[in-house]
């Protein structure tokens, strides 16, 4: 495993990397993907995690690593037979009148077979591929020798840091293994859902049922669910369905779940996700899921609450509680460091220059008080960038300050008095959702009344061509 990848890496060093900073990435991504899918289902399980960072890791990396996330070779229905009946303890057709040979799904941990049990039942039936502990076991002792071997060839972010990413990876990982986990949280996950909407009427969220008597750590048997593919918006609103409403309605129920109860799915991608003819949200694969404990609940609130009122000490602070800073930082330092307490610069009206002294500045401000990304907050942003995406084919035209605006106000409408005294305030002392700090949280001026999330995305073409500009003059004055 250290060879293939050393392999890899040393073949990048001496070839790719000099040619130039774009050239030198997509080398490295290809060689890495390579590698990855010759080393297996655990290397496959890290690619997957990396292509679901568009927006934090290169994208680069995020384009070559998502040719990885559906080319998970199955494993034989025989191993699949053995595997079900050693964990049930009883012969296949004892179980199921019928158990299709071919998966539905082959992921790097395990895959997922339709069936249907003696009762009559249509289930899913989620069985775990052999020897797949020691093999994660032997793989993350490379990847914790590799990992700070790469610190420096991925630009400075913190999810995009190596040894941290590692860290993740062998937690999250390590939880996948054991799928009686997974069916508590997935009962938790509706337990939650059904607390934000006791009246369960148009639950936004739902979570296949896993079998009372029929999960174990290698096999976990559920309720089948039928529905879209994520992200077919085409399919979708040729049935009728309003997909911008389904994402919003799917947004709200989420986030209620993690500011009022501390619970939310922590892997989401469009392989997790179904959307039901009626519009819900169907909720898939639980092996990662966040969790916060009540400090950290009530801090993710803070943070929320303080970013829709432009309260920025109150989330310099929640992001203190969380552990994303020192307990010991001086919070108004943080402020003026990083000059939060200056207005809010649009970024594509500065120029290249101006664009990578800012972003240096910020980097290295960071990095000295100490910032860090926790496990809770790491999976809360990879799922906020995963929606940020799924924006550009589900809503690409709304409104997004509108809708931001619009899911805040809910929060504080639906949930105002649970909201306030959980932050130690009167309903009163909340304050008002400000369109303003919608607007900064987006870089825009107080003169941009509507952004739509292609108007975003035209954005953040424009900074990012003027930072490649950037690089290959800076690059070619050093010739």
């Amino acid at each position: 495993m250290a060879a293939t990848l050393g392999s890899a890496i040393g073949s990048w060093y001496l070839g790719d990397r000099r040619r130039g900073a774009s050239q030198s990435r997509r080398g490295l991504a290809r060689r890495l993907r390579i590698a990855f899918e010759r080393l297996g289902p655990t290397y496959i399980k890290l690619g997957q995690i990396l292509s679901a960072g568009e927006g934090v890791f290169p994208e680069e990396l995020v384009g070559e690593f998502r040719l990885c996330r559906d080319q998970v070779p199955a494993e034989s229905f025989e191993r699949v037979r053995q595997t079900v009946e050693e964990d049930l303890g009883r012969p296949l057709g004892a179980v199921f009148s019928s158990f299709d040979e071919v998966p539905i799904a082959a992921a790097s941990i395990a895959q997922a077979h339709v069936a249907r049990l003696i009762s009559g039942e249509e289930v899913v039936v989620k069985v775990q591929r052999p020897a797949i502990d020691d093999q994660v076991t032997r793989d993350l002792a490379v990847m914790a020798w590799l990992a700070p071997l790469l610190v420096g060839r991925i630009p400075v972010a913190a999810l995009a840091n190596p040894p941290a990413l590692i860290d993740l990876f062998a937690e999250t990982i390590g939880e996948e293994l054991d799928f009686r986990l997974e069916a508590e949280n997935m009962l938790d996950l509706a337990q939650v859902l059904a607390g934000v909407d006791p009246t369960g009427n148009r639950r936004a969220l739902i979570v296949p049922r896993p079998h009372p008597t029929l999960v174990t750590r290698r096999v976990l048997v559920m309720e089948r669910i039928h529905g879209y593919a994520w992200g077919d918006a085409t399919t979708m609103q040729a049935a009728g369905i309003d997909t911008a409403q389904v994402l919003m309605a799917a947004l709200i129920a989420f986030l209620e779940g993690l500011v009022l109860f501390g619970v939310f799915h922590g892997d989401l991608h469009a392989g997790n996700l179904l959307v039901c003819p009626d519009g819900r949200v169907a909720l898939l694969d639980f092996g990662i899921t966040g969790r916060l404990d009540e400090q950290g609940r009530r801090a993710f609130l803070r943070l929320v609450m303080s970013a829709a009122t432009n309260d920025v000490k109150g989330q310099v602070m929640a992001m203190r509680e969380l552990g994303a800073l020192p307990g010991d930082v001086d919070v108004d330092s943080v402020i003026t460091d990083l000059r939060l307490d200056q207005p809010v610069i649009d970024p594509t009206t500065m120029d290249a220059e101006q664009l990578t002294e800012t972003i240096r500045e910020v980097t290295k401000a960071l990095l000295g008080y100490g910032a860090r990304m926790p496990k809770p907050l790491m999976l809360f942003v990879k799922d906020m960038l995963f929606i940020d995406n799924s924006m550009a084919t589900m809503a690409p035209d709304v409104d997004v300050l509108a809708q931001i605006v619009t899911i805040l106000t809910h929060l504080q409408t639906r949930h105002g008095e649970r909201i306030a005294r959980d932050l130690g305030l009167t309903p009163s002392g909340l304050g008002g959702v400000e369109l303003s700090a919608v607007r900064n949280s987006f870089g825009v001026g107080e003169e941009v009344e509507h952004l739509t999330h292609r108007e975003l995305l035209a954005r953040r073409r424009l900074v990012r061509r003027r930072l490649q500009e950037h690089h290959r003059s800076s690059r070619d004055k050093k010739r």
